[in-house]
C-alpha cells in the first residue's frame, strides 16, 4: 500500500496539478494530466494507462467505486486533499469529486494505430474547440475506428474540456498528435507500398461524391476539417475523393464533430456483415 501524504494549502504540489488542468505547454512538458470523473478514471485504470497519483477528499466516506480505484491502483502515489481544494481541481463549483487521478501521457506515434484490411482512421485537421475533439474521441470509439489522429496546431485531447467530452473513450481509442499532413499522408504511401490499398478520403460539403454512394469497406483514412475553415489545401490535394453528406433546410454545413459522427456512421453502417 502506498503512504497517502495530505494536502490541505495550496502548496507547490496543488499548483502542479492546477497548472495541469490550465496549462497545456506545462501539461505536455511533464506528460501528464489531470483526469476527472468516474467513468474516465475508470477507463484508465481499466485500460491500464499509467496511473501517476490518486487524489482524494479526506472529508467523505469512500464510495464502493472508489475503494475499488484505490485498491486497482495499491502501488500509486495517494493524496488526501481538502474539500475546497479537491473541488478547484474538480471542475465544478458546487461539488467536490471523490477521486481525481494524475495520468501519464502516451507517445505520439502513428505506429499506435492499428493498421490492416479493416482499418478506419480518422483524421481531424487543426480542431480549436477541445469539446468537439473530446466528441469526435467518442464518436470515433462509438462506431469502431482503429484511431483518432489530430494533425497540425489544434486544441490539446488532454486539455479537461476534451477528457470529458470524450466521456472516457480517450483511454479506449488511440488519439495521436502530428505536426501536420504530411506525416499520415507518409505513412499511407508506405502502407500502400507494402500492399495495403489504403484510400484517403476528405470531408466536406464541396465534395465530388456523396458519402452513401462511396465504398467505405476496406483500409480508409477519413480527414474532418477545421471547424471554421474546413480541409486544408494540403488535405485536399492528399485525398482520392471528398466526400460530401446530402443536407436538407438552411444549413450549409454541419459542425466538425457532427459531420465526423455521420462520416463514421455511415462507414460502420457499410461494414455490417450482412445477413445471409
Amino acid at each position: 500500500m502506498s503512504r497517502t501524504l495530505r494536502i490541505s494549502t495550496r502548496n507547490a504540489t496543488f499548483q502542479q496539478w492546477q497548472a495541469l488542468l490550465t496549462n497545456r505547454t506545462k501539461r505536455h512538458r511533464a506528460g501528464e494530466f489531470l483526469v476527472q470523473g468516474v467513468r474516465p478514471i475508470t477507463l484508465a485504470v481499466e485500460h491500464g494507462w499509467p496511473i501517476h497519483a490518486v487524489l482524494f477528499d479526506d472529508t467523505r466516506r469512500p464510495s464502493q467505486w472508489s475503494r475499488d480505484v484505490l485498491d486497482r491502483t495499491s502501488g500509486v502515489a495517494r493524496f488526501a486533499l481538502a474539500e475546497d481544494l479537491m473541488r478547484e481541481l474538480g471542475g465544478k463549483d458546487d461539488e467536490s469529486p471523490e477521486l481525481l487521478a494524475v495520468v501519464g501521457m502516451p507517445a505520439d506515434e502513428l505506429s499506435r494505430i492499428p493498421t490492416g484490411p479493416d482499418m478506419l482512421t480518422l483524421v481531424f485537421d487543426r480542431p480549436t474547440t477541445p469539446a468537439n475533439v473530446g466528441a469526435l474521441v467518442r464518436s470515433a470509439d462509438a462506431f469502431g475506428a482503429s484511431g483518432l489522429v489530430i494533425t497540425g496546431h489544434a486544441a490539446d485531447p488532454y486539455d479537461p474540456k476534451a477528457v470529458r467530452a470524450s466521456t472516457g473513450s480517450l483511454f479506449a481509442l488511440p488519439v495521436v498528435q502530428v505536426s501536420s499532413h504530411r506525416e499520415v499522408v507518409d505513412e499511407v504511401v508506405a502502407l500502400r507500398r507494402g500492399g495495403l490499398p489504403v484510400e484517403i478520403l476528405g470531408s466536406d460539403e464541396g465534395g465530388d461524391v456523396d458519402l452513401a454512394d462511396h465504398d467505405l469497406t476496406g483500409p480508409k483514412v477519413i480527414a474532418i476539417g477545421n471547424e471554421t475553415r474546413g480541409l486544408s489545401g494540403a488535405w485536399r490535394a492528399a485525398c482520392d475523393h471528398i466526400l460530401r453528406i446530402p443536407m436538407a433546410g438552411a444549413a450549409s454545413s454541419l459542425n466538425a464533430a457532427a459531420a465526423g459522427s455521420v462520416v463514421l456512421y455511415e462507414a460502420a453502417r457499410q461494414r455490417r456483415p450482412r445477413a445471409a
